[in-house]
């Protein structure tokens, strides 16, 4: 039981006392744990009431003066508390606390680096550095100083191997600066120390997963479960390597090892779905998707994952019922905006189409896709004007790509200006040979031309 538990004689008594007007003596000690008690229960304004009795009773108690500071900082009050810090420390130049809170003070106001230097004052004085060394590496987190941060952490785990908030910050730091080899040498290390770490191993199989080593990840993992069989992240990043390693059944057991372990995640039930859909089980991979979205109705990703395993079964009135739910979401997302307008053109809603490619080239997203789709709506559409001008734009955009030219040329043929037509049919020709059979495709009455036939004819030759 705790010592300040509210089945406490002295809290009992104090809170007693509150209610009448008797004043009894607490000793120092008893007055610390009724205050600290009150912090921890988030009862600021008893705690107050409690320091206050308690600094009358005994105002030179360096514990009460500290944690009459640690209100003070609490409530911002950092001048304050800088000026009872300073009496504490010419009373006790040795003590720890007052540097660490000093430390507060400083990293409260963003000053990390004198944080730093109160900290490594009271590192000199700390008999339990491994808490003092945490403080430190998180003042080098905030200066972005990974390598130091690091060192740091890897200290705290020289004093406690057990320490895993102080291992998931030394891989986080190496996160951060992008040695995953280092963290792979180190982790590997640290497990020589403990082989039964399900957290290292764990850690481990993430590097490796980085580093595109599914095989060693996989044995990570492996081990990370054999350890302790309800580890759900183990199971999650095991079956996320399966899914890499193209083993989609094995994936989808581990995933369903997830849902067995806690609640179900949508995350979870969503990476199903997609495994099944690798498979090409399509019953089941639409069972999970619609298991997400019940799961999360707020997952733009199960939706579109729904449009597009309709797109596939050419169902496009439902693929746009479900890629309208996406973009209810998330309006101005591109990827769902291209698979609306394709759906659209799949629908000969061409007029939608136009409209959300050019919106999609508003948001940014202009690539050589979205405008050769624009230029061929148009086309759809007989606004063989629009098409040349979007072409043109195109173009000057995305030079020298082969899908641009062949269409330059198509419409200028149909434009009757053929020696344009013919300049970009070269062009094209020149670029992609093969793809001039997108002419044939979409402009059979150009492609059919004795001019373009003998231009193709003769290029043919030349390659």
């Amino acid at each position: 039981m705790d010592l300040y538990s509210e089945n406490n004689k002295p809290l009992q008594k104090f809170e007693s006392m509150l209610k009448t007007n008797n004043v009894y003596f607490f000793d120092s000690l008893e007055f610390e744990g009724i205050i600290q008690y009150y912090i921890d229960s988030g009862k600021s304004a008893l705690a107050k009431k409690a320091l206050t009795l308690g600094l009358s009773q005994h105002p030179m108690a360096v514990s009460l003066k500290l944690l009459d500071a640690e209100i003070l900082i609490f409530d911002n009050k950092y001048t304050a508390a800088i000026e009872i810090l300073d009496s504490i420390q010419a009373m006790e130049p040795t003590n720890e606390e007052v540097y660490i809170q000093k430390a507060t003070v400083y990293s409260k106001t963003n000053d990390h680096k004198e944080a730093l230097i109160q900290l490594k004052i009271a590192l000199d004085f700390s008999d339990d550095k491994s808490d003092v060394y945490a403080l430190i590496g998180m003042e080098y987190l905030f200066l972005n100083n990974f390598s130091d941060a690091r060192e740091n952490f890897i200290a705290c785990l020289e004093e406690d191997l057990e320490d895993y908030s102080s291992l998931y910050n030394v891989v986080y730091c190496f996160d951060m600066e992008k040695k995953h080899r280092e963290a792979v040498e180190f982790l590997i290390t640290y497990i020589d120390k403990d082989p039964y770490s399900e957290v290292a191993w764990h850690q481990l199989g993430r590097q490796h997963f980085v580093l595109d080593e599914f095989d060693q990840a996989l044995r990570a993992f492996d081990y990370a479960v054999l350890v302790d069989e309800l580890f759900v992240g183990a199971y999650i990043e095991k079956a996320k390597t399966l899914e890499k390693l193209a083993r989609y059944s094995e994936a989808i057991e581990n995933y369903k090892t997830t849902l067995e372990l806690e609640d179900a995640t949508s995350f979870a039930l969503l990476r199903i779905g997609e495994c099944y859909l690798e498979l090409k089980d399509y019953e089941n991979a639409l069972q999970f998707y619609k298991r997400t979205v019940h799961e999360d109705p707020l997952l733009d990703k199960g939706w579109m994952a729904l449009s597009s395993i309709y797109y596939q079964q050419k169902d496009y009135e439902k693929s746009l019922y479900y890629i309208n739910k996406a973009l209810d979401i998330d309006e101005i997302n591109t990827a769902y905006l291209r698979r609306f307008g394709e759906i659209n053109i799949k629908l000969s809603f061409y007029e939608e189409a136009v409209k959300v490619f050019e919106l999609c080239i508003e948001l940014g997203d202009d690539d050589l896709d979205i405008r050769t789709a624009l230029v061929d709506v148009h086309y759809f559409l007989g606004d063989f004007e629009l098409a040349l001008d979007c072409l043109k734009d195109a173009d000057t955009e995305i030079p020298n790509t082969a899908e641009l030219n062949y269409r330059l040329a198509c419409l200028h043929f149909l434009f009757k200006t053929e020696e344009k037509g013919v300049y970009y049919l070269k062009k094209g020709l020149g670029i992609d040979y093969e793809y001039h059979k997108i002419m044939k495709e979409m402009y059979p009455s150009v492609f059919d031309l004795h001019v373009v036939q003998d231009i193709v004819s003769f290029y043919k030759f030349s390659f």
